[in-house]
C-alpha cells in the first residue's frame, strides 16, 4: 500500500489558493482513476484506489497547511509504512509557474507543510514539487501562496493537473523520471513549448533601422589643423 497525499488548506476561502495546488493534484488523480468518494479519517480526506497495481490511499490534511504531518504521520503510523510509501503534491513558489519536479529527500525550503512532516516522519519520502512561481521578493510570498490562481493560469495548470494524474501510475511504481518525462511531453504538445530553462530566452541581437542600414557610413570630419577653432581645441584636448 502507498499513500499519496496533497498538501493545502481546508475550506472555500482557500479553495482556489497556490498554497492548495496539492489539494487540486489529489482531487485530479481520485476523478482520473474513479477512486472512492472522499470521506474523514487520520485527520484528513481520504480516498482509495489502485495505480500501478498499487492500493493508493489518497489523504488531504484538514489540519491546515502547519500542521500536515499530524495526519499524514497518523495514516502512515496506522497502516504501519515507512516514510518511502509517502509521496507528496504540493506548492513550489522556487519553480516558475507550470514547471514541475521529483524527487526524493531534501529539506523543507520554508514550506511549512513539508515541514511539519520532516517533524513527525522524517524527510525520506517523494516530493512532487508544483511550481507556483516566486513573487520577485520575499516579502511578498506569503500574500501570492495565498492568492487565487489567476484566469489566465488555468491554461496551464488544468493541462498540468490532467498530465499529473494521467501519470500518476508510473509514480506508483517508482519510475520517477518517466512521470515527470510524461508529464513534460503533454504540457509542450498541449502549450506553447518552454523548454526545461527555467530562465527567461536570450534577447535577440538589436537590428539596424532599414534608413541607417540605407546610409552609407560618412567619413569622420577633418579637424582644423590652424586658426582659432584649432587653437580652441588644442586648449581643451591638450594637444600641441
Amino acid at each position: 500500500m502507498l499513500v499519496f497525499a496533497g498538501l493545502g488548506n481546508p475550506g472555500a476561502k482557500y479553495e482556489n489558493n497556490r498554497h492548495n495546488v496539492g489539494f487540486m493534484a489529489a482531487d485530479a488523480i481520485a476523478r482520473r482513476h474513479s477512486f472512492s468518494p472522499w470521506s474523514r479519517k487520520f485527520q484528513g480526506l481520504v480516498s482509495e484506489g489502485t495505480l500501478g497495481g498499487e492500493k493508493i490511499l489518497l489523504i488531504k490534511p484538514q489540519t491546515f497547511m502547519n500542521l500536515s504531518g499530524q495526519s499524514v504521520g497518523e495514516a502512515l503510523r496506522f497502516y504501519k509504512l515507512e516514510p518511502s510509501a509517502l509521496t507528496v503534491f504540493y506548492d513550489e513558489i522556487d519553480l516558475a509557474a507550470g514547471k514541475l519536479r521529483v524527487k526524493v529527500g531534501g529539506g523543507s525550503g520554508g514550506h511549512n507543510g513539508i515541514r511539519s512532516l520532516d517533524q513527525h516522519i522524517g524527510n525520506a519520502y517523494r516530493r512532487v514539487r508544483i511550481g507556483v512561481g516566486h513573487p520577485g521578493v520575499k516579502e511578498m510570498v506569503h500574500g501570492h501562496v495565498l492568492g487565487d490562481f489567476a484566469k489566465a493560469d488555468r491554461e496551464w495548470l488544468d493541462v498540468l493537473l490532467d498530465a499529473i494524474a494521467d501519470a500518476a501510475g508510473l509514480l506508483a511504481k517508482g519510475d520517477d523520471s518517466s512521470f515527470m518525462n510524461r508529464v513534460t511531453l503533454t504540457l509542450r504538445d498541449k502549450l506553447v513549448p518552454t523548454g526545461d530553462d527555467d530562465r527567461p530566452p536570450p534577447k535577440a541581437p538589436k537590428q539596424q533601422s532599414h534608413v541607417r542600414q540605407a546610409r552609407p557610413q560618412q567619413p569622420a570630419a577633418k579637424l582644423p589643423e590652424s586658426g582659432p577653432m584649432a587653437a580652441m581645441l588644442k586648449k581643451l584636448f591638450g594637444k600641441d
